[in-house]
């Protein structure tokens, strides 16, 4: 059965409550990355501004951030990056009141209008996930062609042979268009290619090799030696892995760095708001987005990643945002945090890749 996307329910910019609808109100930010009092704060759904007598829709959104005008467009842009003059869209009602409209369910309609009180409407380990990975398999193959996928990747894949290995045909078959991590899926996906082991481990048999606990210390070491990862792969004949994956096939991926990095590799960005950037200019095309087995960059990239793309040719089109972990409060936190289309997966992420690989055949 082919993929076919969620249809778009723009609003009916004709009824009385858009066409009656003042313009929205706009004020300049006082100072450099100060917003004016009653800023408006966006959030993950499509958001329409009456201006100058027309509703115009802000293409590319984030949430928590301040919608500025700019010449035609309404820009997105974080509280840091506010200047002081800026025309700061303000106002705090979102049904047309104040010329501001938010389409909560531009692509949910059944669960605007659901119960609300109905059983199993969370995600546990009870939860029945096989039509999600029949789903996902599709959409994958849908996005490979017409899309762009983004994996979100927690450490816990470059500990196990066979999800080094899946994840590694998955980037190999076109599925894999950006990946964002940090220093520690790097550094030990590169080990398990060097060394054969994660933190000292066998990645295949999990035991301990003499003197293991130095082996990523190493790793970290011979790629600061050789100045960047691609040259470490050529000089010490690295043929597989993750990291080795994106760099055979051109993948781009961004690692951010944290208070805790050991080196850190060459490309690990050490500035969290150079991070920030370098992860938002991947999730700026991103279609889908998929977390895999990591709180703090799931709920990173929950918050930078709107629940739609505006497409070149002016459709609007769902993003889709999944998050796999084996803890049910890293699935759901993103929900808590305002990630409230993202669909979880609670199952352990290294069994979930090797599902996926398999599922889609490469």
């Amino acid at each position: 059965m082919a993929f076919i996307l969620e249809k778009y329910n723009e609003p009916d910019f004709g009824s009385p409550a858009f066409a009656n609808a003042p313009d929205c109100a706009v004020f300049p930010a006082p100072k450099d990355g100060v917003a004016p009092d009653n800023f408006h704060a966006m959030s993950i759904y499509p958001e329409y501004f009456k201006i100058k007598e027309k509703w115009i829709l802000a293409a590319e959104s984030r949430m928590d951030c301040v919608p500025v005008i700019d010449g035609e467009e309404i820009k997105v842009v974080e509280f840091r990056r506010l200047r002081q003059g800026d025309p700061v869209i303000c106002g705090r009602t979102e049904n047309c009141e104040e010329g501001i409209y938010v389409n909560a369910c531009g692509f949910d309609e059944d669960r605007c209008k659901a119960e609300t009180f109905a059983f199993r409407q969370g995600h546990s380990r009870e939860s029945s996930f096989s039509r999600d990975y029949d789903e996902l398999y599709e959409l994958l193959r849908y996005e490979k062609e017409n899309g762009r996928i983004v994996w979100v990747m927690g450490p816990a894949f470059s500990f196990d042979h066979d999800a080094r290995d899946a994840f590694s045909r998955v980037i190999a078959g076109g599925y894999v268009h950006a990946v964002l991590a940090g220093n520690a899926l790097a550094t030990h996906d590169l080990e398990g290619a060097y060394l054969n082991t994660a933190l000292g481990q066998n990645i295949y048999t999990q035991k301990n090799q003499p003197n293991g606990h130095y082996n990523h210390l190493d790793t970290i070491n011979k790629v600061r030696y050789y100045g960047s990862v691609g040259e470490f792969i050529k000089r010490e004949s690295v043929d597989n892995g993750i990291i080795y994956s994106c760099e055979k096939y051109g993948v781009p991926y961004v690692l951010a760095g944290s208070i805790r990095d050991d080196g850190p590799l060459p490309p690990v960005i050490g500035n969290a708001y150079e991070a920030q950037d370098r992860m938002r200019d991947e999730i700026r095309s991103a279609t889908t987005v998929i977390c895999m087995a990591t709180t703090l960059h799931s709920i990173a990239v929950g918050n930078m990643t709107p629940s739609f793309r505006v497409l070149h040719d002016g459709t609007v089109r769902k993003i889709y945002f999944y998050c796999v972990d084996i803890s049910e409060f890293t699935v759901n936190k993103l929900t808590d945090r305002g990630s409230l289309s993202s669909k979880g997966i609670v199952t352990n992420a290294q069994d979930f890749i090797v599902n996926i690989a398999n599922g889609l055949g490469v």
